[in-house]
């Protein structure tokens, strides 16, 4: 289990997204579509739109997170999707796993443009950032976080060569912890399922 926690850290993300009308527009076309005759409440509408606000929130905290850790770590190296499938071929995972991992650690920097050789894929950990804007002077009690069972499948395959991070951004309790499944276990107080549902 590791802990950082840097002095008087500061971090300044570069948070450039995709263009937030865009992707309202297309909010609001979907509304359009499944209600042709206008018929949706304006009260359906705004909780739409309101939702979106909280993804692109959501959005902006994940990245400003993985700019800070790997500001603090040059192990740490964010897979780019090409990245991620040739990871998962060379652990012998399925690609299902891909979305369970946001960074990779590895042992020693490397040249990002030429990639990992066989002999670093199975060197590396693979890790899944969790993020919170709450003040938590003693990371990561109290933390409070979603989790796949994907992402708890994959860390039990992997075991020491899966984390989670708990990074933390609050300016007066700044750092981050790395646990593996092992370590997270006896650390949970309460957990449940929640069912995410398409019809």
């Amino acid at each position: 289990m590791s802990t950082h926690t840097p002095s008087g850290a500061e971090i300044a993300p570069d948070l450039d997204l995709l263009s937030s009308a865009c992707d309202l527009q297309w909010t609001r076309r979907v509304i359009s579509m499944a209600d042709p005759a206008g018929t949706v409440a304006s009260g359906e509408r705004m909780a739409s739109e309101h939702s979106y606000s909280i993804t692109l929130s959501n959005n902006r905290t994940e990245k400003a997170a993985i700019d800070y850790v790997m500001a603090q770590d040059p192990h740490l190296w964010a897979p780019t999707p090409s990245s991620r499938r040739l990871i998962l071929d060379g652990l012998g995972l399925p690609q299902t796993f891909s979305r369970a991992f946001d960074l990779v650690r590895v042992r020693e920097p490397f040249d990002t443009d030429s990639g990992l050789s066989a002999e670093e894929i199975d060197s590396i950990t693979l890790v899944e950032l969790k993020t919170t804007k709450k003040y938590l002077p003693e990371l990561p009690k109290g933390f409070f976080f979603g989790a796949t069972e994907n992402e708890f499948d994959l860390a039990r395959e992997l075991g020491d060569s899966y984390q989670f991070c708990f990074v933390c951004l609050h300016p007066e309790s700044m750092g981050y912890r790395l646990v593996t499944l092992a370590e997270l276990e006896p650390l949970i107080r309460t957990k449940r399922t929640q069912y995410q549902i398409n019809l």
